[in-house]
């Protein structure tokens, strides 16, 4: 399984990847949406996609919603993981074309769980 880890904040991503790498999933890291969205350019899809809310350059929400729009993603799983907890903020995301919703903090039985909810588990 590969996953792509989106999020401005090195001390998460190492998390994430921490966790995701004792599962034996393949993690690349990108720090901003701009960044995720030329690493996925640059290489085979990925089976899913971590996405932090706010980032700089290239938001969260703007990544799924580019993500979307792209038929050669299709495939992709898009997760986002984000302080970002108000019923509208989550709502929109699901309406943007996320599949799961995950708040911080999490822990490891958060990250797995939704991972079974999306059939990656």
């Amino acid at each position: 399984m590969r996953i792509l880890v989106i999020d401005d904040s090195r001390a998460i991503r190492g998390i994430l990847r921490r966790m995701l790498t004792e599962i034996g999933a393949e993690v690349a890291e990108a720090e901003h949406g701009g960044k995720a969205l030329e690493v996925c350019a640059a290489s085979a899809p990925f089976d899913l996609a971590l996405v932090d809310w706010n980032m700089p350059e290239v938001d969260g929400l703007t990544f799924v919603r580019t993500v979307r729009a792209n038929p050669r993603y299709a495939g992709m799983k898009l997760m986002m993981v984000t302080t970002e907890t108000e019923v509208h903020q989550v709502e929109t995301a699901l309406a943007a074309g996320a599949n799961e919703y995950l708040m911080k903090p999490f822990g490891k039985d958060e990250v797995l769980g939704k991972l079974q909810l999306l059939g990656l588990g």
